[in-house]
């Protein structure tokens, strides 16, 4: 479906995708719609270095831009030591319910990590942009208290990562209270902008955070700096924060000719410092 190795199912159900525009969407410009049942697409590396990646793309919560966000992400990943998993979660509405994007996520890290062992995985981290950098950042912050979690197959197991890439995402600007555009009206679904309300990761932050690679774009007209610059003083030490000054939102790696194409190479570098990679 998406050029991936395997599928994996996240809560016993065959995974269900809708893609938009089927037939004949390339798989790197895919956009993925629907979810009636939530997976993750697994990549496999040809030199594994026994890492794996969670891939969280973005989309606003409404859809996936699981593509040049996902794919494409992946097989950077790969291309570097890494197995990376794709994620296909369900979206905040009225049918899911507020959390399942961030109980798609957590479950999905601790499949990876029930079953990595046999494929050689002994480290898992989280890379999201835009939306899927919240939802990714996400992992690192605390439950929230009025939500109830799901059973999940493989209780016992952590979900939080054991490191963390966050690009151009939305962490804490789209809560009610903390947004910087005066007058932002709220966001729809309701259970969307519920979702940002609930779950702010820089003011949650669960007790010692992983190491974290953030970058942003200083002109970003969609999502404000101000998000990378919180998340950063959350994380304090254990994370670098990179700010380019120009480049588009969902730059992801399609600006090679921008500074801001050079994330990825500062990224291996930053892995290798902190023993993940290399």
């Amino acid at each position: 479906m998406l050029g991936e190795d395997f599928v994996w199912p996240l809560w016993d159900a065959i995974v269900a995708i809708d893609i938009e525009g089927q037939p004949g969407v390339s798989v790197e410009d895919a956009v993925v719609i629907g979810v009636p049942n939530p997976g993750v697409f697994g990549f496999v590396p040809r030199h594994p270095n026994g890492g794996a990646v969670l891939v969280c793309a973005g989309g606003g919560y409404t859809k996936l831009v699981i593509g040049k966000e996902g794919v494409e992400i992946a097989r950077w990943l790969t291309g570097i030591g890494f197995h990376a998993f794709v994620l296909a979660h369900r979206f905040p509405n009225a049918a899911n319910g507020v959390q399942a994007p961030v109980n798609d996520a957590m479950e999905a890290m601790r499949l990876i990590r029930a079953r990595g062992a046999a494929m050689g995985i002994n480290r898992v981290g989280a890379l999201g942009l835009s939306s899927g950098g919240h939802l990714a950042a996400s992992l690192t912050a605390a439950y929230p208290d009025a939500w109830r979690a799901p059973v999940s197959a493989h209780a016992g197991i952590a979900s939080r990562p054991d490191f963390l890439i966050v690009g151009y995402a939305p962490i804490s600007t789209n809560a009610a209270g903390r947004t910087v555009v005066v007058g932002k009206p709220p966001l729809t679904p309701p259970e969307k902008q519920a979702l940002y309300d609930a779950v702010q990761p820089d003011a949650q932050l669960a007790p010692d955070p992983p190491p974290a690679f953030i970058f942003y774009s200083e002109n970003d007209a969609v999502v404000p700096v101000e998000n990378g610059r919180r998340l950063h003083a959350a994380f304090g030490a254990r994370a670098a924060l990179h700010v380019f000054a120009d480049a588009p939102h969902g730059f992801a790696l399609r600006t090679p000719e921008l500074p801001a194409g050079q994330w990825p190479h500062l990224c291996v570098a930053w892995l290798t410092q902190i023993g993940v990679a290399g």
